[in-house]
């Protein structure tokens, strides 16, 4: 954790140079080491799922990384994907997205599972994320956790032959299958 003097602010970080990708989490500056091909790869895949159904129900907008998401003066994330729904469009800037997005995805790799799993989830929890979405592309499962008076709560684990089930977005038909098809590498 960051002393009072060395924590990073949101102005701090829009200073930084555009070549590397960064978060601030809680003051404390973390470099973001670039994704792998099957990351990204599975990333793309969950965009184009996601925001095919979202855009064809009306129920907000899809962003994909990098694109900022401020969740207060000393915690800014980049999460893979974001969705915000259509009555909170009004959180999202020019800049990025100020405050909560409705459902935020991540998906692990080494360099990011740990902090995915632990400050990330925290954060998200702490700060209103309504729905918390961490794809493990080695085990091939979507978790879905939901904000439960401010942390994230475990309310399903999917795997090969599951339907996705979000509390959130209501009526979308996401199959496990479809989301991480694709070979491993």
């Amino acid at each position: 954790m960051a002393t009072e003097r060395d924590r990073i602010t949101y102005q701090d970080y829009l200073q930084l140079p555009e070549e590397s990708r960064y978060e601030v989490l809680e003051g404390d500056l973390k470099m973001v080491p670039a994704p792998g091909h099957r990351h990204q790869q599975l990333v793309g895949r969950i965009y184009r799922v996601l925001a095919g159904q979202v855009d064809e129900k009306g129920l907000g907008e899809v962003n994909i990384a990098p694109f900022d998401v401020i969740l207060s003066d000393d915690t800014v994330v980049q999460p893979d994907l974001l969705v915000v729904m259509t009555e909170n469009l009004g959180i999202i800037a020019p800049e990025g997205v100020r405050g909560a997005p409705d459902l935020v995805v991540e998906v692990l790799s080494p360099g990011t599972a740990k902090r995915d799993r632990g400050i990330k989830r925290h954060l998200y929890g702490r700060h209103g994320v309504r729905e918390y979405w961490i794809i493990d592309p080695d085990g091939l499962t979507v978790e879905v956790a939901v904000n439960q008076g401010g942390h994230m709560e475990t309310c399903g684990v999917f795997g090969a032959g599951d339907r996705v089930e979000s509390q959130v977005l209501f009526g979308l038909d996401l199959m496990v299958d479809v989301l991480l098809a694709g070979p491993a590498r």
